[in-house]
């Protein structure tokens, strides 16, 4: 419960309200809002009255932000929990104006999308056969699977019977607590992806690997557990994973490495290549509407324009 008007500073308003939205919030979102509070709000406006906060006050800590070396999307997102901090002060009637809607916030530039070429990404995969990542390298860049839902994913929801994954969970990684599996970020990103025969052979190498593994080393195969783990069936080091992808492209001649997010990027980006409508494309990646796909990856539309019209010449030839 918020303190009383005149007692109340914006550190205790953020802290209320960060603490009475944690039911509504995923884990990981709620850490990420406790971290911006702590690095970023309390060390700065923390200790102002939120009565006496004036909007130049709130312009000049964007400023401040930007030129102390933090990110835009940074100072982004640390206007949206402002925002919303004191949006809930005025239903709290422990204020009367939200002081951020009179400041123009953080201009946020778009990341430039990365991601491989067909041959980069061939070559990736060409070099990654036998790898005991194999699977995991080649589900990132042909289903655009995401980082923490490879994590995540557990034996039985991998039906190589029939080509299939379903994405049920992802890997949480909060400060001071062990990785653990969560519902997906939102209810589009709870789906079935349809592997592709590669992907297919590669999950099948790799659970027969796994399974002599498992009897070599004294113990039955856990049928129940994470696909990709470590030998004592913990989670994935995520930074061992992420330096493992930058070897492999370096080994790959890649003179410029993408980050293996970006693996889900050239996914979506061959996919849309190759013609693939993108309502298929954003069931394959859990994205939230066809909007945002094409916004995200409108480097890819034009071919895709070019291609509508030379299907309007073959249909009217003149």
């Amino acid at each position: 419960m918020p303190v009383g008007p005149a007692r109340e500073t914006v550190g205790s308003l953020v802290a209320a309200w960060v603490a009475g939205a944690e039911p509504t919030l995923r884990p990981r979102t709620h850490g990420g809002y406790q971290q911006i509070i702590r690095d970023n709000i309390e060390p700065r406006l923390g200790r102002i009255p939120l009565a006496r906060l004036q909007p130049h006050q709130v312009q000049l800590f964007y400023r401040d932000l930007l030129q102390s070396g933090r990110s835009a999307k940074t100072a982004g997102n640390v206007h949206g929990v402002l925002h919303c901090a004191l949006d809930q002060a005025m239903r709290w009637r422990v204020v009367s104006t939200n002081v951020v809607d009179l400041v123009d916030p953080p201009r946020v530039t778009r990341r430039e999308m990365s991601a491989l070429d067909a041959d980069q990404a061939r070559q990736v995969l060409e070099l990654a056969t036998g790898d005991e990542l194999e699977a995991l390298w080649r589900l990132a860049l042909t289903a655009g699977m995401r980082q923490g839902e490879l994590g995540a994913l557990r034996s039985p929801t991998v039906d190589l019977a029939h080509g299939t994954v379903h994405v049920v969970a992802s890997m949480v990684r909060r400060t001071g607590q062990a990785p653990a599996a969560a519902e997906p970020r939102t209810r589009r990103s709870r789906r079935q992806v349809e592997l592709s025969q590669g992907a297919i052979e590669s999950l099948r190498r790799h659970r027969t690997t796994a399974m002599q593994a498992a009897l070599a080393a004294g113990h039955s195969y856990d049928r129940e557990g994470f696909v990709f783990a470590r030998p004592d069936g913990r989670s994935l080091s995520v930074a061992t994973l992420w330096k493992r992808w930058e070897r492999l492209q370096r080994i790959a001649g890649i003179a410029h490495p993408v980050k293996f997010h970006d693996a889900r990027h050239t996914a979506a980006t061959l996919l849309l290549g190759q013609g693939v409508h993108p309502k298929v494309v954003i069931d394959m990646l859990g994205d939230s509407t066809v909007a945002i796909t094409l916004d995200t990856y409108s480097h890819v539309t034009p071919t895709m324009h070019r291609e509508a019209a030379r299907a309007m010449d073959s249909l009217f030839p003149h």
